[in-house]
């Protein structure tokens, strides 16, 4: 079974073909994602991530975020979850502007598209 922290872990890895492999695996075992539980990790960064995740995928299957979410801050420091956001100008500045509200709230930095296939 998939564990949010993986997919948040991968995130923060930027691995992004075994982020994609994660998060079809953890949707496919987790339908109603308003019910899955706060991951237990003492790790600040893999919880922000984990919880900007998960409201990801929830805003995009029109369903509730799980309750716990809203206690969840954002990152200390900001993140780009594309390694090459940090070098190339334009997709820099359409991760800063453009990535998806979940992420934004956590300062997380994505394309408009992160994960869509999900």
């Amino acid at each position: 079974m998939v564990k949010l922290e993986q997919l948040a872990q991968a995130a923060l890895n930027r691995d992004g073909l075994r982020l994609r492999s994660l998060t079809q695996d953890f949707l496919r075992e987790n339908p109603r994602l308003s019910d899955y539980e706060q991951p237990a990790t003492d790790d600040a960064r893999v919880l922000s991530t984990a919880a900007a995740l998960i409201e990801l995928f929830a805003a995009r299957q029109q369903q509730a975020s799980p309750a716990w979410t809203k206690n969840i801050g954002p990152l200390a420091e900001p993140f780009f979850l594309l390694k090459s956001a940090e070098t190339l100008k334009h997709l820099r500045a359409l991760c800063e502007t453009e990535a998806p509200e979940p992420l934004l709230r956590r300062r997380l930095y994505a394309p408009p598209n992160f994960l869509t296939f999900a």
